[in-house]
């Protein structure tokens, strides 16, 4: 897919300092003052952030595309349920139609709510909403779940307008590439993090896989300033996949049988290696654009036969494509969850900075409560 072939390019441009990199960095500069100009827009009230009268983590991207941000959130809201906590999710939606404010249910198409928000919702069961404004959608989940008492902003690491509590900043192996800003690198905003450690993210979360990586493939640690606490996360595929019926099956019920694997998201050779060291034979792997658009999935089941593996974030679309025929008819789909553990010690942090937040107390035996 032309789409995907693009996004493989970049990547690879943005690990060097030369070529492509070198002559894209003066427009590098550009950005970095008007990200610059725009944060300082913000310190000084010219620009405004909208605060929501409940605890707001923010946990998103310093680097462009697939860093592990969903899963991330997906495992934090997990913890935050157990931890007593009513969380709510907010997103933006990126790749839906329209811009509109709306709430994502377990059936809502991803069309109209996004594969990540869908996806979302499906696995943790929380309040989700999607807005252009992240702002309006805070609104929006609070206005119609009174109960929730903490947000969670999918993504948003950048977008200033919605006021938050605590920030998470997501990284895997690639580091910070070149260490260069948009377009010559992959980095949103500089790094390490510049100005006073008020303006830095509260908790950084960097991912790598498990086991069986490959040689060279192991994630370097980050550059951290003094006082900014860093954490690992561990990444590795579920033992069994899933299909559009809930059905489940060991993945080494696979091994050695060819299949087709499919990816829709920014880092789609990850999925694949990720299978073939769990001894999957991949047949052909099929790497779709990230946020790839329904009719690209329809393609693929007219094209391809024989054993489908894809995503979960792939299976918010795919599966909502596949023909309405008898089970034993039916092309073979499977998605395959990854599954996301991050240090004890991050959670740690956290709800020691949820417990010190001024207009929050925790109660042990009443959950949590308004001060």
């Amino acid at each position: 897919m032309a789409g995907a072939d693009a996004q493989a390019r970049w990547q690879a441009v943005w690990t060097r300092r030369d070529g492509p990199a070198r002559w894209l960095w003066p427009v590098s500069q550009l950005y970095r003052a008007l990200w610059s100009a725009r944060r300082w827009l913000y310190q000084m009230g010219i620009l405004r952030s909208d605060r929501m009268p409940v605890p707001v983590i923010v946990v998103g991207n310093v680097v462009v595309g697939g860093a592990g941000k969903t899963p991330t959130v997906i495992a934090l809201v997990t913890h935050l349920k157990s931890q007593g906590w009513n969380p709510g999710v907010v997103s933006r939606g990126h790749g839906r139609e329209g811009e509109h404010t709306r709430e994502v249910l377990d059936h809502t198409p991803a069309e109209e709510g996004g594969d990540e928000p869908c996806l979302i919702r499906r696995a943790t069961g929380v309040p989700v909403f999607v807005a252009r404004r992240r702002a309006q959608a805070a609104r929006a989940l609070l206005a119609a779940h009174p109960g929730v008492d903490l947000l969670v902003c999918d993504d948003g690491l950048q977008h200033l307008a919605l006021a938050r509590d605590i920030e998470v900043a997501v990284f895997d192996d690639r580091g910070t590439g070149n260490g260069w800003l948009l377009p010559a690198g992959m980095l949103r905003e500089p790094w390490p993090p510049e100005g006073p450690p008020s303006q830095w993210p509260d908790l950084v979360l960097q991912q790598t896989r498990e086991h069986g990586q490959r040689q060279g493939s192991v994630a370097a640690p980050l550059e951290l300033p003094d006082g900014l606490p860093g954490f690992w996360a561990y990444r590795r595929l579920g033992k069994a996949a899933r299909n559009q019926h809930g059905e489940s099956r060991n993945l080494d019920v696979l091994r050695d049988k060819p299949v087709i694997a499919v990816a829709g998201i920014a880092r789609p050779g990850i999925f694949f290696d990720m299978l073939t060291e769990r001894g999957v034979v991949l047949d052909q792997s099929v790497a779709l654009p990230d946020h790839a658009g329904t009719r690209d999935y329809q393609v693929l089941l007219q094209q391809r036969g024989g054993t489908l593996l894809c995503t979960e974030k792939d299976a918010v679309k795919l599966f909502a494509c596949l023909p309405l025929t008898p089970p034993a008819e039916e092309p073979a789909c499977w998605a395959v969850p990854l599954e996301l553990s991050p240090d004890a010690a991050f959670f740690e942090a956290l709800d020691l900075r949820l417990a010190a937040l001024p207009h929050r107390r925790l109660s042990s035996n009443d959950g949590h409560q308004t001060a």
